[in-house]
């Protein structure tokens, strides 16, 4: 696990400064019919982090939790992440992040194999989730970042 929050660390470093050289006006330009901009690709990372902090917080809580599923498209779309403001959306991903590497660098060992069920799933621990969010954020990242 101690691989996974350096690496995370590290990305919560870099991505900041190489977010801040797109322009506003770049990041709301729509690639394709049926395709995210960055500024919604990153609303969809403030999303999964808003999701993830739950689901870090309420696995320690409880040996063997059930969360529902995430409707992303959903979530991009009520939030209007198109409208918001390049810089807003940076610094509030970064600092949602930040706070999230504090929680899982503290997750006690008895209670990183707690398990979760997330919608129809099967069981993981919540030391899958934890790296497999840091999995699923840095590949967003480098869509946003190309």
């Amino acid at each position: 696990m101690q691989s996974t929050l350096d690496d995370f660390k590290s990305t919560l470093d870099q991505a900041p400064v190489q977010l801040s050289k797109i322009a506003d006006s770049d990041s709301g330009k729509i690639p394709s019919a049926g395709k995210w901009s960055k500024k919604q690709v990153l609303g969809h990372l403030i999303d999964s982090a808003a999701n993830n902090h739950q689901r870090f917080v309420r696995a320690q809580l409880g040996q063997e939790l059930a969360f529902p599923g995430y409707e992303q498209e959903g979530w991009v779309a009520v939030q209007h992440y198109q409208e918001e403001s390049w810089s807003t959306l940076i610094e509030l991903w970064h600092s949602y992040n930040r706070h999230l590497l504090h929680v899982m660098a503290r997750v006690p060992p008895n209670k990183i194999n707690h398990r979760c069920a997330i919608g129809s799933s099967n069981p993981v621990t919540l030391e899958f989730l934890m790296k497999d969010y840091v999995v699923h954020m840095k590949h967003h990242l480098r869509q946003v970042l190309e």
